[in-house]
């Protein structure tokens, strides 16, 4: 079902706005207050410098991946949905790595994989749902 450019499908739409909401309350997080996230995975964030960087580094990259979902259509979204399939399987296989090299513990490594793995697959479906509604 083509949808056109300018008015997309509101199934569509809803899952864009949901998926839009996670990722600027879940980049929001990670950019104000990155701590909370690092005691989640019971660590001290005063200990480690490189992840409060990381994660708000992370952070602003995904609020605005969040914002292009409501803000963008047609091509640009297009390519927007794209390029998040790119950033959230670059994260993936980067937890992922770090998690199979030692260099992040298990209990750390396992839940950023799949966080991330989860994010890929939500950003595969709507890359390639809008692909098939453009056709």
């Amino acid at each position: 079902m083509k949808t056109g450019s300018h008015f997309p499908a509101a199934p569509d739409r809803a899952i864009r706005i949901g998926q839009a909401g996670i990722r600027v309350i879940n980049g929001g997080i990670a950019l104000i207050a990155p701590g909370v996230i690092i005691r989640r995975f019971g660590e001290e964030p005063a200990a480690d410098n490189a992840a409060v960087y990381g994660l708000r580094m992370f952070g602003v990259r995904t609020v605005v991946l969040g914002i292009d979902l409501v803000a963008l259509n047609g091509d640009s979204l297009r390519r927007a949905l794209g390029q998040a399939v790119i950033i959230h399987g670059t994260d993936t296989a980067t937890a992922a790595l770090l998690g199979f090299s030692g260099r992040v513990k298990p209990r750390t490594a396992i839940p950023l994989t799949l966080i991330s793995l989860t994010n890929t697959a939500l950003a595969s479906t709507a890359y390639f749902a809008a692909c098939r509604d453009e056709k």
